[in-house]
């Protein structure tokens, strides 16, 4: 969703949370969380690597981006685009298992 229609007292769908859609939707159920109260708790890194061992490859570290906003979120930030976390995920280097962008 885009961030600026975010509800927090709104949050029943995966795809009702920031910048995630369809196709993070079905990578977040890949990796076990099917709502969003499944996020509570989570890192972006730890998702990241989940989602790169349960597909067997690399994912896009723009992936990473997205996750860093919804740790962001679920720990009360404000819904921020995903993009806004690009310069701080290039800032540290990618996982383990997330070689290289």
């Amino acid at each position: 969703m885009n961030p600026q229609n975010v509800a927090r007292d709104r949050l029943v769908r995966l795809t009702d949370l920031p910048n995630i859609g369809e196709a993070i939707a079905g990578d977040l159920r890949l990796i076990g969380i099917r709502e969003p109260r499944q996020l509570e708790g989570r890192t972006a890194e730890e998702m990241y690597l989940d989602l790169c061992r349960v597909t067997g490859k690399r994912q896009d570290p723009c992936v990473l981006d997205v996750f860093m906003s919804l740790q962001h979120f679920m720990e009360g930030g404000e819904p921020l685009p995903w993009w806004h976390f690009t310069a701080k995920r290039k800032q540290r280097s990618l996982p383990a298992g997330g070689k290289g962008t």
